[in-house]
């Protein structure tokens, strides 16, 4: 077989654009070059099992209905979304252990967590390991310090501010109202309490009594009868699910009191408040997003109900949200060539601003810090057998 022979300038050129080519490879960052077709993995501590299962239920199908959405449309810059969750059944030493598991498995640059505990305990882990950005099932009032918690967010306000935006609402319909809080004995009850009385007062509302009762309490006769001579033309309760919030709601009406009731995200799932009965007809809460069921233009509501023709609930969209969000922050990071690393993750994240959500919340959304303070109140209408809105919404960005 005849050589094949290269000119000498020719064979010059070669060697110099190989020359060329390999300082290129050698002045690229490993980090950058070894994203190129990896997965982006979001790694989960999912409450399937235990007392939360109600919420990590919909949070893990949420999450996963985005991914494959995402994937079915191409990804994100060319790469695939991967999602590993496991259960954790709601337990902080289940999920840190899920969370060391995982990320010793997987290359994990986006997590979602349970619980404010969880997020709280493996914050420092969070920072150590600095490739990754995480929110979670918790709207701590604690978690939304960027200084602290420079590697989280809040997919929705936070507590103190699901209050500020109840007591805006309150002081925009009833200037000068009383206000009656009424929360459970836990960190998540005891929460926003403090700090919304003072609030309150700065609106001109009055809070006339602030009553503490155990988590799902039932005896609650004692502390209805207090809350009556109060006579409060709002009561505000947080840090439960549903009871006792059935249990003041219909020996308050009972006892001939007027005032209207208000509960915050957890409180707000359409199934919740309609087992309520009809004394919870007229109830109403902060939801940070639109209902499954909202007939408001959304288009992602719509694409959301073609996968999933039964309602879905509102932990169903949270999840589905920060899927969203996570997403987002992780393309505006590879358009710019930067590696997902947890800083210029969540500095991706900060750039949002007046981002569409696709409907899910009704305004476009900037994002500051580690949250996203809009919401809207909602009222229950128990003919309709729905949550229909009561204000429009309400941002309290700066």
């Amino acid at each position: 077989m005849e050589k094949t022979l290269i000119s000498q300038p020719r064979r010059s050129m070669l060697m110099a654009a190989a020359s060329v080519g390999a300082s290129a490879l050698a002045a690229s960052p490993l980090s950058v070059l070894a994203q190129i077709n990896e997965d982006i993995v979001i790694g989960g501590s999912i409450p399937m099992t235990g007392v939360f299962a109600f919420a990590g239920v919909g949070i893990n199908a949420g999450i996963a209905d985005f991914v494959k959405m995402t994937n079915d449309a191409g990804g994100v810059e060319g790469r695939k979304l991967k999602y590993v969750p496991e259960d954790t059944g709601y337990k902080v030493d289940v999920s840190v252990a899920t969370f060391k598991k995982l990320t010793s498995q997987n290359k994990i640059n986006l997590y979602y967590g349970d619980s404010t505990g969880f997020a709280k305990t493996i914050n420092p882990e969070l920072n150590r390991n600095s490739n990754i950005l995480m929110a979670g099932a918790s709207f701590a009032t604690e978690l939304n310090n960027p200084k602290k918690y420079p590697n989280q967010f809040l997919v929705g306000p936070d507590y103190t501010e699901m209050f500020g935006i109840l007591l805006r609402h309150i002081a925009k319909e009833k200037p000068g109202a009383k206000v009656a809080f009424v929360y459970s004995d836990s960190e998540f009850g005891r929460d926003p309490i403090e700090s919304s009385e003072k609030l309150a007062k700065e609106m001109g509302l009055n809070v006339p009594i602030k009553i503490m009762t155990p988590a799902g309490s039932v005896d609650i006769s004692t502390e209805v009868i207090k809350l009556r001579r109060a006579a409060p033309d709002y009561t505000i309760f947080h840090g439960y699910i549903l009871a006792p919030i059935p249990e003041f709601v219909t020996q308050g009406k009972q006892m001939g009191m007027t005032s209207k009731w208000m509960g915050t995200f957890w409180t707000m799932d359409n199934s919740t408040v309609m087992q309520m009965g009809e004394n919870g007809d007229g109830f109403m809460g902060v939801m940070p997003f639109r209902y499954y069921y909202d007939t408001e233009k959304a288009p992602m509501l719509e694409k959301i109900r073609a996968m999933r023709p039964e309602y879905q609930s509102t932990a169903y969209i949270q999840g589905f949200l920060a899927a969203m969000l996570f997403t987002e922050s992780a393309r505006r990071c590879l358009k710019t060539g930067k590696p997902l690393t947890g800083a210029n993750l969540k500095a991706a994240l900060n750039s949002l601003e007046n981002f569409d959500t696709g409907g899910l919340i009704g305004v476009p959304i900037t994002i500051k810090g580690n949250s996203i303070p809009v919401g809207r109140v909602y009222r229950a209408d128990f003919k309709a057998k729905k949550m229909l809105p009561a204000s429009e919404w309400i941002s309290l960005a700066k």
